[in-house]
């Protein structure tokens, strides 16, 4: 491939496979989330947010921002194209069937699923890659539904997916690998909620207090270097030199905000499911559970 055709981050021409990306390793550190079949770049001033199970477990990562939260997902796929078209039929009947007001649009990579509920709206954007499907879910209310579409599609074209060489039956989720920093706030947490519905009182300083809703406070605003491991392709062991950027990736995982499911689920725009099509824990379904009680 000549040097003008080369694909690189920052070209808004993804989402890219990894496997086809030019740009190396230490260029995506500060600018994307890692989170093993998927590298989502972070939104200047935005939040990574980790969802928690009930029993514990990371749900989901959300990227937030002042328009709505953003997640991108990569699933298993087989060879030839289409699945992404199969799961818009099928996404739009169930959505219909749980309440929402539902249209399918035509966009830049093709066909997007809108779903509308009271105070706000999910949209759905999915792209066919070589052997995988990423998906991006956008929820925000009303007001920013226009601006928080637009950065969507940004932030889904400049995802990277890590497909692997292991095989996965199609519609499969692609494995979430969550960053050192993170998965070790995402332990503390889980300690700490273990010790909770224990009826243990954690003491200040224990293990697992420093992992809360509340994000940590913010690090100097000042360049400091970082070592990760240089594993884009899958192949490298080696590690390299990244300085760290004010508002980065790598500042915004230390800052990261862990959240319970009943938390988030007490709000009026939830996030997507985490399968295909949604399962009986869909968001969309606990806001239906959530009408017929009231």
């Amino acid at each position: 491939m000549a040097a003008d055709d080369e694909l690189r981050v920052g070209q808004a021409r993804g989402p890219y496979d990894i496997d086809e990306l030019a740009t190396p390793a230490e260029e995506l550190a500060n600018s994307h989330l890692d989170l093993g079949s998927v590298l989502v770049p972070v939104v200047e001033g935005g939040q990574v947010t980790v969802e928690m199970s009930p029993d514990h477990q990371p749900e989901a990562v959300y990227l937030v921002t002042p328009h709505g939260r953003i997640s991108v997902t990569a699933f298993a796929a087989p060879r030839s194209p289409g699945l992404w078209r199969e799961v818009v039929r099928e996404l739009a009947a169930s959505l219909r069937d749980e309440g929402a007001t539902v249209s399918v649009e035509d966009a830049h990579w093709g066909r997007e699923v809108l779903a509308e509920v009271p105070g706000g709206a999910h949209r759905f954007i999915g792209v066919d890659g070589p052997r995988w499907m990423v998906r991006c879910v956008a929820s925000g209310p009303d007001e920013s539904r226009d601006q928080l579409s637009q950065l969507a599609r940004a932030v889904l074209a400049e995802s990277v997916v890590r497909r692997g060489k292991d095989p996965h039956p199609p519609r499969e989720m692609l494995p979430i690998v969550l960053p050192p920093v993170l998965a070790e706030q995402v332990a503390a947490a889980q300690q700490q909620m273990v010790q909770q519905q224990m009826g243990g009182a954690v003491p200040p300083g224990a293990p697992g207090t420093e992992a809360s809703a509340v994000p940590a406070p913010a690090q100097p605003e000042e360049v400091a270097e970082t070592r990760v491991d240089d594993d884009v392709d899958g192949d490298l062991d080696e590690d390299i030199d990244v300085e760290r950027i004010p508002g980065g990736a790598l500042e915004q995982i230390e800052q990261a905000t862990l959240v319970r499911e009943a938390d988030a689920a007490a709000e009026v725009i939830e996030e997507e499911p985490e399968e295909i099509p949604p399962s009986s824990g869909s968001a969309m379904q606990r806001f239906r559970r959530r009408r017929s009680k009231s």
